[in-house]
């Protein structure tokens, strides 16, 4: 069991505090891990293993504690007289009503109480209802490169960074495979398996969705259209003129069932000049690249897309608020920001010609303040400055410790 660091130092403040702990994110990132984590930081505390309830509701073990009514009576029946209970719900969404049960536990009982989720829903009114001011969220995604190169040095004989990067591109960021040394096929195979889970179970089955066609149809369209802005109205007009008739709300309600599942993040337009967010022609980026070759298949030409992709995730674990820059009639890649801190990027495959150049660089050299500038590329390059334009390689920009 690899130690992930990032999520577990923002956690452990939180241990033994009056609120309740939910972790979410995209099936198989690793939450169930982070449970298991969490609870060998109790005992190194002190923590006796008879404290700690832990209930995982994906299993069939818990088929039949689908109510916060019957969740409650289990938990109420285990807990110890005189000590704290240290308990842990993985998966909880699929326990109708849970938020209820959680609020009876922390008014009626001596617990500290963590919770794991698949689909953003749980994060809903309810919650609000019933726990506003007495949770605290944290949004874990698939390994970042660090993790990866962790996971591989520790499984198998990795390659040197680049060659890993491109290893990192093509088979995504899953923990479960890098347990060993997959091939793409068998990689893809695992992948379109979380794939389809996520969208009968998270989406279809949860949402009733009949048109499931139409469904799959938007996810073709979002998973090959990786880093393109584009809105609900215009993916229904392309879908019409492919003779497959579905009116824009439909589309934006399958846009946000992805995005609720966790396999879409929505990025939008931010207008530097202006400082405003725009409500229009935003981008969509996956949970992870494995998504779109496991679904879509390997495309050298989506390997652009898929490097803006990772490019996104890192910034967003590392808590930045992320947009697509808009200024006057040029766009930069990503405009990230956290805190009083800010970033533009352009990123690129290779650069080899003047005008690429001039483009990739001239759009950073159009913004006049003072903020840090990257341009990110994978080909040959001499490094360092361009009239205070860093200029890095892909996987040493995931790996920097600083921006």
């Amino acid at each position: 069991m690899i130690y992930r660091k990032l999520y577990m130092d923002k956690i452990k403040p939180f241990i033994d505090t009056p609120f309740v702990k939910i972790l979410t994110g995209v099936r198989r990132c690793g939450k169930s891990t982070l449970f298991a984590m969490l609870q060998e930081e109790l005992k190194v505390r002190g923590v006796l293993p008879e404290q700690i309830l832990s209930y995982r509701f994906d299993s069939l073990r818990y088929e039949d504690m689908d109510t916060a009514s019957k969740l409650y009576k289990e938990v109420g029946s285990r807990l110890m007289d005189g000590r704290r209970t240290y308990l842990f719900l993985d998966e909880v969404q699929e326990v109708k009503d849970w938020e209820k049960a959680v609020n009876s536990f922390m008014n009626d009982f001596n617990v500290d109480i963590y919770v794991t989720g698949s689909n953003s829903s749980m994060m809903s009114s309810e919650i609000s209802t019933y726990l506003t001011g007495r949770y605290v969220s944290f949004r874990v995604y698939p390994l970042s490169f660090a993790e990866y190169l962790t996971f591989r040095e520790s499984y198998t004989t990795p390659g040197d960074r680049y060659t890993e990067f491109k290893r990192y591109l093509r088979m995504g960021g899953f923990p479960a495979l890098q347990l060993q040394e997959f091939a793409c096929e068998e990689a893809y195979t695992v992948v379109k398996d979380i794939y389809h889970s996520t969208i009968f179970t998270d989406i279809v089955k949860r949402n009733q969705i009949r048109k499931v066609d139409q469904l799959e149809r938007v996810v073709k369209y979002t998973f090959s259209n990786v880093g393109q802005t584009f809105s609900a109205t215009s993916l229904s007009k392309y879908l019409k003129s492919q003779n497959r008739q579905m009116d824009p709300e439909t589309v934006y309600s399958y846009l946000n069932k992805l995005e609720n599942a966790y396999i879409l993040h929505r990025c939008s337009r931010y207008d530097i000049k202006g400082k405003e967010i725009l409500k229009t022609q935003e981008k969509f980026y996956l949970a992870d690249p494995a998504f779109r070759f496991s679904v879509l298949g390997y495309d050298e030409d989506a390997v652009a897309s898929m490097l803006e992709n990772l490019v996104y995730l890192e910034l967003r674990r590392r808590g930045y608020e992320v947009y697509v820059g808009k200024l006057d009639n040029v766009e930069v890649d990503f405009v990230a920001a956290r805190a009083d801190e800010k970033l533009y990027i352009q990123i690129s495959q290779r650069i080899e010609r003047r005008e690429t150049a001039q483009r990739e660089y001239g759009n950073l050299l159009s913004i006049t303040d003072n903020y840090p500038k990257y341009v990110l590329r994978t080909d040959e390059f001499a490094g360092g400055n361009y009239e205070g334009i860093k200029t890095m390689h892909v996987a040493d920009f995931l790996l920097s410790e600083g921006y």
